[in-house]
């Protein structure tokens, strides 16, 4: 068993379709509620810009980390904030990482919304799992609630 956190890396083409929607998003064209996020760097100070599906839960606004510990997650975790991008809009938020004890409601209505896209990054697990296979799940899939500024 590996004491690496979970995961999983974008084939090249997940890499090439992320980079579409990425470029979508910035020229003002949002597939169902995508955004460009962007984040500064942890090691580099530079902004780092990638497409994230923002999901909405009883009326609060969440990013979840489909593909596990990626880098935007640890980069999230120190900086505690960034901007989400579609066309010109651009909206400042700040994020604050859920306890796994509270993921099971935000996962399930976000694999609903975004399993077509997601379920492969889940390990089987998907929208119709129990509830203990989701909070099984929960610690390997961050999740971050997001408070817009202004």
């Amino acid at each position: 068993m590996s004491s690496q956190p979970y995961y999983l890396k974008g084939s090249p083409l997940n890499v090439r379709f992320n980079s579409v929607v990425g470029w979508l998003a910035r020229h003002g064209l949002s597939l169902m509620g995508s955004a460009e996020m962007s984040v500064r760097g942890r090691k580099s100070g530079q902004m780092q810009r990638i497409p994230v599906n923002p999901h909405t839960y009883e009326g609060t606004q969440f990013l979840v980390s489909a593909r596990g510990h990626s880098q935007w997650v640890r980069n999230m975790r120190v900086a505690g904030g960034g901007e989400l991008r579609v066309g010109r809009g651009v909206r400042t938020f700040t994020a604050v990482e859920l306890p796994d004890e509270e993921k099971l409601p935000v996962l399930r209505t976000y694999l609903e919304k975004w399993g077509w896209e997601v379920n492969q990054y889940f390990n089987g697990v998907t929208a119709k799992s129990t509830d203990e296979e989701l909070v099984a799940a929960a610690p390997d899939h961050p999740v971050f609630r997001i408070t817009v500024e202004g």
